[in-house]
């Protein structure tokens, strides 16, 4: 189970509001890249319902849908971040992830104290303190509540661009490159919504 043993930490140090940041959605051929960001404050009550809480990819739909309500009622603040496939393709993936992050915490009422985000890398060219911890959707409870608002958002828009391009699945497999996505694709070539610049758009 995860704990707040991490967030404690900085806590010790000084900071009293600290964000914690993940995406959804590096790896697919089609749709944005979505991230989210939960504050979580010095004297943030630590309830049962919290136990739950993981990466957002080891839980099923079900799961991540009830999660979802549970930290929106619980955190003090949360700000999402999109970034389309066309900026996608301009900028480059790992570039547009950035981006979504930046305009996830400029969603957000409150400026943080501290950052905390999942991933080797930080944001660039910001001014608040930060860390990105490897796997930290993994080891740290407020990084995954970050990452099951990404997945929940980014999961609903591409429902509702399957309402759009039906004939792609993508209520099945939300734009990843499975099976059924490249033979769809193979028979029909990439919508308005298929990033560009992956190789394996372009088959």
């Amino acid at each position: 189970m995860l704990d707040f043993a991490v967030e404690k930490e900085f806590f010790n140090k000084g900071y009293k509001l600290i964000a914690a940041l993940d995406e959804a959605g590096r790896g697919p051929l089609a749709g944005p890249v979505v991230a989210a960001c939960v504050i979580f404050r010095v004297d943030q009550k630590i309830g049962d319902e919290f136990a739950q809480i993981n990466d957002s990819k080891k839980l099923s739909f079900k799961k991540r849908e009830a999660l979802y309500l549970i930290i929106k009622n619980a955190f003090l603040n949360i700000g999402v971040g999109i970034c389309d496939n066309q900026t996608i393709d301009r900028i480059n993936i790992l570039q547009a992830t950035f981006l979504a992050m930046k305009k996830a915490l400029g969603a957000i009422k409150q400026k943080p104290d501290f950052i905390i985000l999942d991933g080797g890398f930080k944001i660039p060219n910001l001014s608040l303190p930060q860390e990105a911890i490897i796997k930290g959707d993994e080891k740290i409870l407020t990084i995954a509540a970050a990452s099951i608002i990404a997945k929940v958002e980014r999961d609903r828009l591409m429902l509702e661009f399957h309402k759009q391009y039906p004939r792609y699945g993508f209520d099945q497999h939300k734009g990843y490159g499975t099976k059924l996505h490249i033979e769809r694709l193979k028979q029909h070539g990439p919508c308005p919504i298929h990033r560009l610049s992956f190789a394996r758009v372009n088959i």
